[in-house]
């Protein structure tokens, strides 16, 4: 337990009193109780033996789940409405469906400002309750919430159908919801800022919190963050824990950006309480539903305690992650179903190996997909659904003559778009699987639809697409046989800089000011960018002059800056940064043209500005202009969006010897403004 032992060793002395309540063995409790449903003037419970839930009525609101001794997981001091609920945070638009308000919401965030006074975050509280199936073996209800033109800038333009479902001996429960903006002119035109559902549990018991294998921890209580306890730091999410209720917390930084993780990697997070021993899981069982495909980044658990499934949401993106309908636009889509699993030890047994028993109940839920239990005809089960398989080939002659197995490849069905497209797509559904050694891979369980198949390979520059539509139809097993992806490529590679991964994470990431280290990721080299503060460490490393990255003698993973960011100046303004790449090239052909390529991962209201050995020169020789608002640096991400560029040189810029290309990114007003790198490469003329 490290430096928490003698906080944590006391409560841990508390867990082995089983009361007579105690009904259940094992980690994953079953019970042979039939599904039971009361329906009361102002709440609706349902009860399988296992676990009770309490849902508010009409509203719908998750106001208590009782389970293993105890009353009520939720937080008990919250209201009714602030314990378990599904939200929206949207914004009206014009008739066109322009004016993303998300927009100018990425940007105040970044330099320090409030968000758009527009913006609207609504708690979704129904107004008609149904029950949709009542079972021994089962019940779902449903809470739903209509739209119509009345309720126009009062309510999200959206018919909202909330469910929950019970199943006999099962150890939680599932619920999802039915978006729908009807294909009328009545409907206004609005951006879906984001959606989610979040729990409070209560922080008298849920103290240790687990993401990921390497990310799981006892976290500060929600109190720590307090004033007089916490010191706020650049943004209201980050804060040093000064005087925290546990002193072994003290001089820590705490942030819920710290835990956020990758939609692909995002399948199960939660809480444990050591008295009773109880955990209470978050199971994601299909990425389907979420947006922004395998990479996009979500916020999950962080001190609260909170867990959150978040469906739809600007992180990591900005507004390209924000879905925007015009008025009367036709759109329907089903988020979930997800599963809130609870689960308990029996006395003696460590409660923390809860993580590794919810990890285990993960598979079981994602090999049930999908579920054949849901009743809204909106989501399709699995004889209404198609297969796609295939192999995904590269084929690059400089870096081998035959076609080499797509190994680790992510291939995708995404809505059709243009190559790349998929990243940014944020209405519809995806369907992502990752290919074997040899390149095959296969789609299962995907909903009838027209698509195009999306791909890209790490260790490879770009992104494939498939140049047929895919379409799915009901029971289809479609095989497409050897892909053949070429990217981008002109002439030999005569140096390169980085790997092409959509990740900075080779790249250097420097050690944390020692104000500022949160503990869980000291020596954990997977996790080590999360650490606060990071882009204020350039400046102190290049103090007068910018970074020099020489070709044949430096280490990108020692010499070369996760993040070219803005330097502090000693009046505590910030100024651009410019960058240098010196090589040497002999037997320069100055009639031909070399092929600089540009890969970002990560782009937060930054420019490139690229020059070839004339850092003054007034009109580079490209630009990127200005991009990306996914604030990736600020969040503690090593990557955001992926932006690839190919610029051509004209073999006259080089001379004989050495050369330098200038990297300068001239954007200051925030210290966030930044560009993170994925790869970098300098092509010779076609051979």
């Amino acid at each position: 337990m490290g430096v928490w032992s003698s906080f944590f060793t006391t409560l841990i002395k508390r867990i082995c009193t089983c009361g007579k309540g105690d009904r259940h063995e094992g980690l994953g409790n079953m019970s042979s109780t039939s599904v039971r449903l009361w329906i009361k003037d102002h709440h609706v419970v349902i009860d399988n033996g296992i676990l009770k839930l309490t849902l508010s009525k009409p509203g719908g609101l998750v106001t208590g789940v009782q389970y293993n001794g105890l009353d009520n997981v939720l937080e008990i001091l919250n209201n009714e409405g602030n314990r378990g609920y599904w939200d929206v945070v949207w914004s009206a638009l014009d008739e066109s469906g322009r004016k993303g308000v998300f927009e100018v919401y990425v940007l105040k965030i970044t330099i320090g400002g409030k968000n758009d006074k527009n913006e609207k975050i609504e708690m979704i509280n129904a107004t008609s309750f149904k029950v949709i199936v009542e079972t021994e073996e089962q019940v779902e209800v449903s809470f739903s919430r209509p739209w119509d033109p009345s309720l126009k800038g009062k309510l999200a333009p959206i018919n909202i159908d909330k469910r929950f479902v019970m199943l006999r001996g099962s150890s939680g429960f599932y619920t999802y919801a039915i978006y729908e903006h009807l294909g009328s002119e009545e409907w206004q035109a609005f951006s879906l800022g984001e959606t989610r559902i979040a729990f409070k549990l209560r922080k008298d018991k849920f103290h240790y919190m687990a993401v990921a294998d390497d990310r799981k921890r006892y976290m500060p209580l929600p109190d720590d963050r307090l004033a007089g306890r916490a010191q706020p730091l650049a943004f209201q999410e980050a804060v040093s824990l000064i005087n925290p209720v546990v002193p072994e917390f003290k001089g820590e930084v705490d942030d819920k950006y710290q835990y956020t993780c990758e939609n692909k990697d995002l399948m199960v997070h939660g809480w444990i309480s050591h008295d009773p021993p109880v955990g209470f899981w978050q199971i994601t069982p299909s990425n389907e539903f979420r947006s922004g495909g395998p990479l996009k980044q979500n916020l999950c658990s962080h001190v609260g305690p909170t867990c959150l499934a978040v469906f739809v949401g600007a992180h990591y993106a900005g507004d390209d992650q924000v879905p925007k309908f015009g008025q009367g636009e036709p759109w329907k889509k089903v988020f979930g179903p997800v599963f809130i699993y609870l689960n308990s030890v029996t006395c003696g047994q460590d409660p923390l190996t809860l993580w590794d028993d919810a990890k285990r109940q993960m598979m079981v839920e994602v090999n049930s997909w999908p579920y054949s239990f849901p009743a809204s005809e909106d989501f399709p089960k699995s004889d209404q659904r198609g297969n796609v398989r295939g192999r995904l080939l590269v084929r690059d002659r400089y870096v081998h003559s035959d076609d080499i197995p797509g190994n680790g490849a992510y291939v995708g069905l995404a809505p059709p778009g243009d190559v790349g497209s998929w990243q940014r797509e944020c209405k519809d559904y995806q369907f992502w699987s990752e290919a074997d050694c040899m390149g095959d891979f296969s789609l299962n369980n995907v909903r009838c639809g027209e698509y195009n198949l999306y791909a890209w390979v790490p260790g490879f520059l770009g992104d494939y697409r498939y140049h047929l539509p895919v379409t799915i139809t009901p029971g289809c097993d479609i095989d497409v046989g050897n892909l053949v992806y070429e990217p981008p490529r002109d002439g030999p590679t005569l140096w390169e800089i980085g790997i092409p991964d959509r990740s900075a994470a080779e790249f250097h990431v420097p050690d944390p000011d020692p104000k500022y280290v949160n503990q869980l990721f000291v020596n954990n080299p997977k996790s080590n960018f999360r650490q606060y503060g990071l882009w204020e460490r350039y400046g102190e490393l290049y103090p007068d002059g910018d970074l020099v990255f020489i070709v044949g003698e430096s280490d990108y993973r020692k010499d070369w800056f996760y993040a070219q960011v803005p330097r502090r100046k000693e009046d505590n303004s910030y100024e651009g940064t410019t960058w240098q790449i010196k090589f040497r090239l002999e037997n320069v052909q100055r009639a031909s043209c070399y092929k600089f390529r540009m890969a970002l991962a990560g782009a937060t209201l930054a420019e490139v500005q690229v020059r070839v050995n004339d850092p003054n020169k007034p009109r580079p020789l490209f630009t990127t202009g200005l991009i990306g608002r996914d604030n990736a640096i600020a969040r503690h991400g090593i990557h955001g969006l992926y932006w690839l560029y190919e610029i051509d040189v004209p073999g006259s810029l080089f001379g004989e010897g050495e050369n330098i290309i200038y990297l300068k990114q001239p954007r200051n007003q925030s210290p966030f403004q930044g560009i993170m790198y994925d790869y970098i490469r300098l092509e010779g003329p076609q051979s």
